[in-house]
């Protein structure tokens, strides 16, 4: 590592262990939606109130159940349709999801350009995720899909420190390696900063864990798979032995998840 990475590696670790490092807020809208999604009584069309007071968000979930994956016989064309499509739980967990997209924004181009793909990456993985979550009895969908599309949230402060850091910002084999060392335990404290459920603030932590052991699958394995699923194969490492594999079934998933459903998850929530 060079001693460019290793000083900005310290300075994180160090932020982060004195609550210095700015973590991002969760936007108003999101804490709205987990409000609503808290009452157990909430009916579509009070969520749909509630959505609907973010147009662009409103879109965005029309057009994830009009996707390949979830469209039906005839098209969903407004927000409490979609809503009764999907599903109030499903919704909201999508929802707040998509709305975390919200903070990925940057003032530098060549930033602007690595949270896009960063964001482009989270949903592909989601996507994937809701497939294999889905397969599996004891775990929810939409929490799968929400996992994949935070599993990365621990970037987004190493890129904000890189817009103030321009030595960092013109060394991207640098940033990358520092980004690929710090963003497991900054996504998890983000998590936790925003009272996500232990099973989904764990996930940056143990995502990349090949050989974690433990008896039942849950959103890490799955997140984990997704993440593998999503890369090409010949970039990919042998996916068949892995205990997260093994955990998930994945050679015995039924339905089994073939390729053009996985071409299609990539693209659900884009």
């Amino acid at each position: 590592m060079s001693e460019l990475a290793q000083a900005v590696q310290n300075d994180l670790l160090v932020a982060i262990d004195r609550d210095d490092l700015m973590l991002p807020t969760l936007p108003e809208v999101a804490l709205e939606i987990r409000r609503a999604a808290e009452n157990s009584e909430v009916s579509v069309s009070e969520l749909s109130r509630v959505v609907g007071r973010d147009p662009a968000l409103s879109a965005r979930l029309i057009k994830v159940v009009n996707s390949p994956l979830l469209r039906s016989q005839v098209e969903v064309t407004s927000l409490q349709a979609a809503i009764t499509r999907l599903g109030v739980n499903y919704t909201c967990n999508l929802a707040i999801g998509l709305v975390i997209e919200q903070i990925f924004n940057a003032r530098q181009p060549v930033v602007e350009a690595k949270l896009r793909e960063i964001w482009s990456q989270s949903i592909a993985v989601a996507g994937i995720a809701y497939e294999i979550a889905r397969r599996q009895p004891h775990l929810k969908p939409d929490q799968g899909a929400l996992a994949g599309m935070v599993h990365l949230i621990g970037v987004l402060p190493i890129l904000t420190y890189a817009e103030e850091h321009n030595d960092l910002l013109s060394d991207p084999i640098c940033l990358n390696h520092v980004i690929d060392r710090i963003h497991p335990v900054i996504g998890a404290r983000i998590l936790k900063s925003w009272d996500f459920p232990r099973a989904l603030t764990e996930v940056p932590l143990l995502y990349l864990d090949y050989e974690r052991e433990q008896a039942k699958a849950d959103y890490s394995d799955v997140v984990q798979m997704a993440s593998l699923l999503s890369t090409p194969i010949e970039q990919r490492p042998s996916i068949s032995g892995l205990p997260s594999y093994q955990r998930l079934r994945m050679d015995a998933l039924d339905p089994p998840l073939l390729g053009c459903e996985l071409a299609d998850a990539r693209t659900m929530l884009a």
